[in-house]
């Protein structure tokens, strides 16, 4: 039964793949490597290896097995300033001993793009022409029209405790970009696992788009995701009072990324996380963090009964005189530690 369901599957996905024009889109799939949540961002997305609360969906599924209670998370991002919008919801609900399940949602939108198609007209008899060309063209305020280029993906995850000290997990991710009139929708699949050989040391991995994502347009058009490979590790020091966890992290590209890499090997490109986090009692860590687009970034967070409220700040620096406005994230989990949604077994 298991192998038939794999052959249909693979014939599915061949032919789809079969049917539309295809390019392999080298940042067809950026939008999902933006990462989410105050705290990992703030430890510059290092946290394959540390995934251990609802966020585990986005950067290693098996990491959501660690939950004992169900969680809720929700993140604002402001990119650049205002200009670009990114939001993130999750809930992540453990079940029975071993396993957990999860779903999030992530948007990624810039709103109020003027759209001018329309607009031009002719100054003498206001009729719209095509031609901009023409001294009597101009652009009708009136007839300008506001549209956003928003793009979502969807988890759905699932995490099982294999043994105390190795986790797995999976995710399958639906997508859908719209912009103006056109529109894509893709599905993608992501596994992941988790290993602690010793005592406060974590090892993770976490192979995304495994398949190589499809996202096919409306108008015929398809971009192909390559798949990549995330590692990770973290070692847990007790200091000073409290926990410090540093981590890191690197990515492995199939798509022939030559320049907007750390460094690669012809096309296989590699980038760099690596993040740092004090926790004292407890209740309150700061973090940093350097990330794979080569941003330095900061954080800080605290915990309240139930809830964690954290924040990461991030600065993109064009050259030595310019820079582009930055970024600040906030993002908040609620966990519903009580007695009544304890996982079981654990009573």
């Amino acid at each position: 039964m298991t192998n038939k369901l794999f052959t249909s599957l693979a014939l599915v996905l061949i032919l789809s793949v079969q049917a539309f024009p295809q390019v392999i889109g080298k940042y067809a799939g950026e939008f999902m490597a933006i990462g989410v949540g105050g705290r990992p961002l703030g430890m510059g997305g290092a946290f394959t290896a540390v995934a251990n609360d609802i966020t585990a969906a986005y950067y290693n599924p098996a990491g959501l097995a660690h939950m004992n209670y169900p969680q809720i998370a929700l993140m604002h991002d402001e990119r650049f300033g205002n200009l670009v919008n990114y939001e993130y919801a999750a809930f992540a609900l453990p079940y029975s001993t071993d396993m957990t399940f999860g779903i999030s949602v992530m948007r990624l939108g810039v709103d109020g793009i003027p759209d001018t198609r329309g607009a031009l007209v002719d100054k003498t008899t206001g009729q719209v022409i095509y031609d901009i060309s023409l001294p009597s063209a101009r652009i009708d305020p009136l007839l300008v029209k506001e549209e956003s280029n928003q793009d979502w993906a969807f988890y759905l995850s699932f995490a099982k405790r294999h043994s105390d000290n190795f986790y797995y997990g999976a995710n399958i991710k639906i997508i859908r970009r719209d912009i103006m009139e056109f529109g894509a929708t893709g599905v993608g699949f992501d596994i992941g696992a988790l290993y602690t050989p010793v005592n406060n040391l974590f090892l993770g991995a976490n192979l995304q788009d495994i398949t190589t994502t499809l996202i096919a347009w409306d108008h015929g058009y398809t971009e192909l995701v390559s798949p990549t490979a995330k590692f990770g590790a973290a070692y847990i020091v007790e200091a000073l009072g409290g926990k410090i966890i540093p981590a890191f992290d690197f990515d492995m590209r199939f798509e022939n990324r030559r320049y907007a890499s750390n460094f690669n090997i012809g096309p296989v490109s590699f980038d760099m996380h690596a993040g740092l986090e004090y926790t004292f009692q407890n209740l309150f860590s700061i973090r940093g963090g350097y990330n794979d687009v080569k941003q330095f970034t900061i954080g800080a967070g605290v915990k309240l009964p139930k809830l964690n409220i954290d924040y990461s700040f991030a600065r993109f620096n064009m050259s030595e005189l310019e820079r582009l406005p930055d970024t600040h994230r906030i993002s908040i989990i609620l966990t519903l530690e009580e007695t009544r949604f304890m996982r079981k077994g654990m009573e």
